[in-house]
């Protein structure tokens, strides 16, 4: 009888998480082949445990080490030493790693200090500015340079890969595990109605108005447009996030029927400038509510006209579901989907974003261009081309 594979992913932020967790799901559905084993770093812990009880993942490991104030010392260090136990102890024969985190980074280091082979979930994205989105740039780097599996969301991540000599029987494209994410919740979403009850209770108790919450299910010609706002990156602190919501107060004057919406980030860095900007100001069109977990956030994504955003993973997920997007950042390393016409990039100048933001409002066609584009980022398939590949190997 063949032996089982033992297969051991690595994640730690609330984006990873969500990333892995279906890929997470379909190994376990082939327990004849693989023995599937989680271990979480804990470098968020709130956000992070959210996904996991909506997905249904019971970490084996969880080095849990997320403390106030860390920095990336921090987060390198701890990961690093707690993933020698770790590792020695269940002997994987592949380690997972997803994207370009600095947990990310660093299990894989860890996973080649004991000659474990790491597979390298998204690999291949490049902006080739190691500041910029950084640490991310540098972490997607070295992660490559470790990896003995690469998963390549793209044709044009391959690309990338073989620009820098990395071996092609060694890459493989799958699409982006977002997409399979999505459709997953999506799908639990659409056949569950207490579920769906819930996630409009928790959009009013994170602050949304019980109006608002309401007319998501009104029909469409009476229903006003919403757009949907997510800002917190390191690089943008300072000068550029002062120009973002400089942009997004100009914005809710000018359409007061439009109504904004922004989960504020738990990071102090995004909160003090928000209330220095819109202080105690009344706009009745803007509602900052508190951070949502994944699940109320793709009901939100889902009822949105537009997301402008300086994460990375909506830039897939948005026109997955039709929206258009703009990033509110200088690069993205994900340059598919500005060619596909899904993502606009803006980045954090206070003009672009008015009038961007203003153009998809006003003008019909212009919207319809964006929402209607081919999303670059897959078919909800991928974690079943990872497992195929590396069943193989």
């Amino acid at each position: 009888m063949e032996q089982k594979k033992r297969v051991m992913l690595v994640f730690g932020t609330r984006p990873e998480a969500i990333k892995v967790a279906p890929l997470v799901k379909e190994f376990q559905k082939h327990t004849d082949r693989f023995e599937t084993i989680v271990c979480v770093t804990g470098q968020h812990r709130e956000m992070l445990d959210q996904v996991l009880h909506l997905f249904d993942i019971k970490p084996d490991y969880d080095l849990n080490i997320m403390k106030q104030g860390q920095d990336l010392y921090d987060v390198t260090a701890r990961v690093l030493t707690g993933l020698r136990d770790v590792y020695s102890e269940s002997k994987p024969d592949v380690v997972f790693v997803h994207g370009d985190t600095t947990t990310s980074m660093a299990a894989a280091l860890a996973a080649f200090y004991q000659q474990i082979p790491v597979a390298h979930i998204e690999a291949g994205l490049r902006t080739h500015n190691i500041y910029s989105p950084w640490p991310e740039e540098m972490n997607r780097q070295i992660t490559s340079r470790i990896s003995v599996y690469n998963l390549a969301p793209t044709a044009l991540s391959k690309e990338n890969l073989l620009k820098e000599g990395v071996d092609e029987s060694t890459i493989t494209i799958t699409g982006n595990t977002v997409i399979d994410a999505l459709f997953l919740v999506l799908d639990k979403i659409k056949s569950d109605k207490s579920l769906q009850s819930e996630i409009k209770a928790t959009l009013i108790n994170s602050g949304l108005p019980g109006e608002m919450v309401e007319d998501f299910t009104s029909p469409l010609p009476n229903k006003r447009k919403l757009v949907l706002i997510t800002g917190h990156r390191r690089e943008n602190f300072g000068d550029g996030f002062i120009n973002m919501c400089n942009a997004i107060k100009t914005l809710t004057e000018k359409y007061p029927e439009v109504d904004f919406v922004y989960p504020m980030h738990l990071n102090p860095n995004v909160r003090k400038p928000i209330k220095e900007i819109f202080g105690e100001s009344v706009i009745n069109n803007i509602h900052f509510i508190e951070p949502l977990e994944y699940l109320p956030f793709v009901y939100l994504m889902n009822q949105s006209t537009l997301v402008l955003t300086d994460s990375g993973g909506i830039q897939e997920e948005a026109p997955g579901l039709g929206k258009p997007v703009l990033v509110m950042r200088d690069t993205t390393e994900r340059p598919e989907a500005v060619e596909a016409g899904t993502v606009k990039l803006v980045g954090t100048n206070y003009d672009l974003i008015v009038s961007e933001t203003s153009r998809l409002l006003d003008d019909e066609e212009y919207y319809n261009t964006m929402s209607q584009a081919n999303n670059p980022y897959g078919d909800g398939q991928a974690c079943e081309r990872i497992i195929e590949f590396i069943g193989d190997k």
